[in-house]
């Protein structure tokens, strides 16, 4: 027996026409009390004005998946903008089973032929020191996986390629 298979197609370079009505830079269901912000640069340095940024994201009491209507509670997509910036306003996210409070992002853009998955940790948290995810990450690499900044204005840039490379995971 012959087995086929579907070739893969990139994930763009269409992204902006066909999902800017998910693309509010609100996470379903929020007090929008945080704030995070900042830019997907490709492996050159230079800003990806194309991409889509997904993000998941526990309750403030570490429960995924409330509904909110159509979509679960802590869902939310934002586009970059001609810049490569984003923004996206959230609650804080709480702590799950031992791991940090944290949020799933998933990431869309031309030229990927799957998207790239990773996570982003709140600062000066202390569970980010015991979180399994976290802690597997080498040491000089867990900065690209928590964002920088005070109280409720965070910044995180996302970096595909070079010596700033965000960390992403195999799923």
């Amino acid at each position: 027996m012959h087995a086929r298979f579907t070739p893969s197609q990139t994930v763009g370079p269409y992204l902006h026409i066909g999902l800017d009505w998910l693309a509010s830079g609100v996470v379903v269901g929020t007090r929008g009390e945080l704030t995070i912000s900042g830019t997907v640069r490709d492996g050159a340095g230079a800003p990806v004005n194309d991409a889509l940024i997904e993000t998941w994201q526990a309750d403030a009491h570490g429960r995924y998946g409330t509904s909110h209507g159509d979509l679960p509670y802590g869902f939310g997509r934002v586009a970059t903008d001609a810049d490569g910036r984003y923004a996206l306003r959230t609650d804080l996210p709480g702590a799950t089973d031992g791991a940090a409070p944290m949020l799933v992002v998933t990431l869309f853009m031309r030229g990927l032929l799957r998207p790239l998955v990773t996570q982003l940790y709140l600062p000066r948290q202390a569970a980010n020191d015991i979180d399994p995810t976290l802690c597997a990450v080498p040491p000089a690499r867990r900065a690209t996986l928590v964002a920088s900044g005070e109280g409720c204005e965070l910044r995180w840039d996302i970096h595909l390629q070079g010596a700033h490379e965000t960390v992403f995971f195999e799923v």
